[in-house]
């Protein structure tokens, strides 16, 4: 039987919708949508797509700790994005900021909207720990 290991933020939201923000089945982690939320799970910085994505990737690094993983083990990144046009070239130059050399697959979702008014970003991600660190 594989073990699993579940994580969570301990915000409001999860309980409320019955979800974990992370389980890891083996080696490898599924990450669901991180956004920007404080940590009490306050929505952050509406209509604000850089202070989001930057607040996003900051509650992905406490997933990544609670696994003891890394960045350079995400092997999928799913962005969803309000207005994708104009938001698009901010993602990717933001995406080669965090992940640097390494380079995971990559799908970038125009949406209508997402749960919180004034959200404009939410990403999720796979990772295999077999990967190095």
């Amino acid at each position: 039987m594989t073990a699993i290991d579940s994580y969570s933020h301990d915000v409001s939201g999860e309980k409320e919708f019955g979800f974990a923000q992370a389980i890891k089945v083996g080696d490898t982690i599924y990450v669901s949508g991180q956004l920007s939320h404080d940590e009490q799970g306050n929505f952050l910085y509406p209509g604000d797509f850089d202070a989001q994505l930057k607040q996003s990737y900051a509650n992905f690094e406490k997933v990544l700790a609670h696994y003891g993983a890394t960045r350079n083990q995400v092997v999928s990144e799913t962005q969803f994005i309000v207005d994708l046009p104009r938001y698009n070239m901010a993602m990717a130059a933001a995406n080669l900021a965090y992940f640097g050399d390494h380079r995971p697959t990559s799908s970038t979702i125009g949406v209508a909207s997402l749960f919180f008014p004034g959200q404009l970003i939410e990403v999720n991600f796979i990772l295999d720990t077999r990967l190095p660190a």
